[in-house]
């Protein structure tokens, strides 16, 4: 993969649309969306079902392509990749944080943190040694060995997290992160993110819920799959 010129930006949309054909009828998922997040910035999407959240999220991440327009990482135009390099893309620059979790019922809580650098063709020196850290940031230290079935939703959450982090990504991408997770669980996974923005991490996250998108520096409002409106922090430039 070859570098491209360098952007402030750490992931941009351009016009991107994303149109799923159903019968005669075609979806526009995405209908015209530019945007660009930049370092250190947490922002919240929101709207309502159908409105583009969810392929919003997957374009991002890398898991799906855009029909027309363009999609950069870190400068890198990802329509020039083909999948392998998109693949390695994704496994160094992206991190997942799912509502279902998706965590490998096979793997023990430090392999499943491990996973994003199987995939990397050359991957960093230390890995496991940050992913046991990483472990202990989120209290799962003393559960290394215990697989996903005998963890708690909110113990798999954390394991989630801690995946997603294992490659110090350019952006994280968290997906109703606390949709399952009951009330005191889900404050200690936000305040987790909290944190991470604190330390200057970039995060986009996808909820229905308005106080979970007040924990947010900035909130992203689509509607059929248009931006509707961006409500900025004070943080925020216009």
């Amino acid at each position: 993969m070859s570098p491209e010129i360098a952007t402030a930006a750490v992931a941009e949309l351009v016009d991107v649309r994303r149109t799923y054909r159903m019968g005669d009828e075609l979806l526009h998922a995405l209908d015209g969306v530019s945007f660009t997040f930049r370092p250190g910035e947490y922002w919240a999407v929101m709207g309502s079902s159908g409105s583009g959240k969810s392929t919003l999220l997957n374009v991002l991440g890398c898991l799906d392509r855009p029909t027309e327009g363009a999609y950069l990482v870190r400068g890198v135009d990802t329509n020039g990749l083909d999948d392998d390099a998109l693949s390695e893309l994704r496994s160094r620059e992206l991190g997942f944080v799912f509502q279902s979790y998706n965590l490998i019922p096979q793997l023990d809580v430090l392999e499943n943190i491990l996973v994003p650098l199987f995939y990397q063709d050359d991957p960093p020196p230390g890995g496991e040694e940050r992913a046991r850290a990483l472990a202990e940031r989120v209290g799962l230290g003393n559960r290394l060995s215990h697989r996903p079935q005998q963890l708690s939703g909110g113990q798999q959450q954390r394991v989630a997290i801690a995946r997603a982090l294992v490659n110090d990504p350019a952006l994280i991408l968290a997906d109703e992160a606390t949709g399952n997770l009951d009330t005191q669980t889900a404050l200690e996974i936000l305040a987790l993110f909290d944190e991470l923005h604190a330390e200057g991490k970039t995060i986009v996250l996808v909820t229905h819920e308005p106080d979970v998108a007040e924990r947010a520096q900035h909130v992203l409002h689509l509607r059929d799959g248009r931006i509707e409106r961006i409500e900025r922090g004070p943080e925020g430039t216009a």
